[in-house]
């Protein structure tokens, strides 16, 4: 059966499969998710096929001359175990040699990564629930949507924050087309730029991602505010690197739980974040 698995890159339409495949994962991906995603590296979503019917997905999105993020790593039930897991993962990893490679790995799949020859960099914590208080910022925060000066600056921070430039994703993320269900504040103080935040609808809630900002005050006070953007009551997901205690205690004290967790691991380079500046991280699929 192997012989006859076709793998090529899959396109926006056949990949929206796997994204249902990862609802049924519980995942819980955004639902404008998949045209930014998609667009970032068309060539780097790949799946596999037998007898022309989708049985394994996986994303390699190269960002840049250097890096490359894995994500959507997926096989349907029926096709466990008979190894066309294993050949849609060799196949798609030849998209990103060369490059230092970053993924986000459930518990169950981190031995197999560790064996294929990724370290493991730190835990990414999946916090969830209705937002019911927080910090309030001890110093005066200026939260407003996007303004086109302030795009250089937030493509910096994205930048020292993932690791490498993705300007034409991050762009595409926080200037969304009309009719996309994202929407991106900024905070300053004095007028200086001091972070960003992105929140979206998703299958279940809205996710903030990225939440990146230059302390623990801005980030709270965007927190605040971009949970002011959507009904009252809804299910907020925030996904926390667990070595910056200060997100930690910012999604704790917004009266978030932990629901689970994966392992951010890098192959290559680990480009070691400034985790201080890392109150959320955009998403488990694309870094």
């Amino acid at each position: 059966m192997m012989n006859d698995l076709v793998i090529r890159p899959a396109s926006l339409e056949e990949f929206a499969i796997a994204v249902e495949w990862a609802v049924g994962e519980g995942w819980n991906p955004g639902l404008d998710d998949l045209a930014a995603f998609h667009a970032a590296d068309p060539d780097g979503f790949l799946m596999g096929f037998l007898d022309g019917e989708p049985v394994s997905s996986i994303s390699v999105v190269r960002y840049g001359a250097d890096f490359g993020f894995l994500g959507f790593y997926i096989v349907h039930p029926d096709h466990r175990g008979s190894g066309v897991g294993y050949g849609t993962w060799t196949r798609g990893t030849q998209h990103l040699d060369g490059r230092t490679v970053g993924l986000d790995g459930v518990l169950a799949q981190q031995d197999n990564y560790i064996r294929s020859g990724y370290a493991f960099s730190g835990r990414n914590i999946r916090y969830s629930g209705v937002a019911t208080g927080g910090a309030k910022p001890k110093i005066v925060i200026d939260i407003s949507p996007l303004r086109g000066q302030d795009v250089g600056d937030l493509l910096e921070l994205d930048r020292q924050c993932f690791g490498a430039k993705r300007y034409d994703f991050i762009r595409n993320w926080v200037l969304p087309q009309a009719g996309i269900g994202r929407t991106t504040l900024t905070a300053h103080v004095d007028e200086r730029f001091v972070g960003f935040g992105t929140i979206r609808a998703c299958r279940e809630g809205y996710k903030i991602g990225p939440l990146f900002a230059l302390g623990p005050a801005s980030a709270d006070g965007l927190f605040a505010a971009l949970v002011a953007c959507v009904p009252a009551d809804s299910t907020i997901i925030l996904d926390v690197p667990e070595g910056n205690r200060e997100a930690v205690a910012l999604a704790e004290g917004a009266g978030l739980e932990p629901v689970f967790e994966t392992a951010r691991m890098y192959r290559g380079v680990d480009p070691c974040l400034p985790l201080e500046k890392i109150f959320g991280i955009t998403s488990f699929e694309l870094g």
